[in-house]
């Protein structure tokens, strides 16, 4: 059920596809499959009268295909620091169960393997963007330069921030290990953007 909520922030993503990652114009992944680990800083949020300013929360997602047309497995990481109220309000956004864009990104989830509280630390830091969960969950990008500046998407359709374009950027790091999932990886592909989510 849709409710009264609003979150604004920073996100970057990074994954195992070449960069520029054709999944975002929904094309079939570089590899069989798409891993992807998403991080999300929340400047300012609230979900009804809880506030969520300054909250990490990160999702790691395995495509077994394209992802536009097979169900996705995820595992939903939450900040220690929240409270177990805030926690309630993050998990409803992010699973899609407090509508917004959080439902249609949800709409492609198969399964939820796991929901953690977990120490995070997030990063931006010029064209640099990094995650890291202690003993699970390790990324970094950098944007890639174009002329006259970053190389940015706009108007893609499978899109982490709708209304906003997409940074390109390439993975210093991704490595992940949770849920039987392991993945090590560098010089793939990323993106990062402001994001907007509200329902209501």
């Amino acid at each position: 059920m849709a409710s009264d909520w609003s979150l604004r922030g920073t996100y970057f993503e990074t994954c195992n596809c070449e960069a520029l990652c054709p999944c975002m114009l929904l094309s079939p992944p570089t590899n069989e499959d798409c891993t992807v680990l998403i991080g999300w800083h929340i400047d300012r949020g609230r979900h009804e009268d809880v506030a969520l300013d300054g909250l990490n929360v990160a999702m790691a997602v395995h495509s077994p295909g394209h992802m536009a047309e097979v169900k996705w497995r995820a595992a939903l990481y939450l900040d220690e620091r929240a409270s177990a109220e805030q926690r309630d309000a993050l998990t409803a956004i992010l699973s899609g169960q407090a509508g917004g864009h959080p439902a249609v990104l949800a709409s492609h989830v198969g399964e939820i393997v796991g929901v953690s509280n977990v120490a995070m630390e997030f990063k931006s830091e010029g064209r640099r963007h990094s995650l890291t969960i202690p003993g699970i969950a390790e990324a970094a990008i950098e944007a890639v330069e174009g002329r006259g500046g970053d190389t940015k998407v706009e108007n893609h359709m499978l899109a982490i921030a709708p209304g906003y374009p997409a940074t390109v950027a390439r993975a210093q790091k991704l490595s992940y290990d949770d849920h039987g999932f392991s993945w090590e990886l560098s010089g793939t592909s990323g993106a990062s953007s402001p994001f907007a989510y509200q329902g209501g």
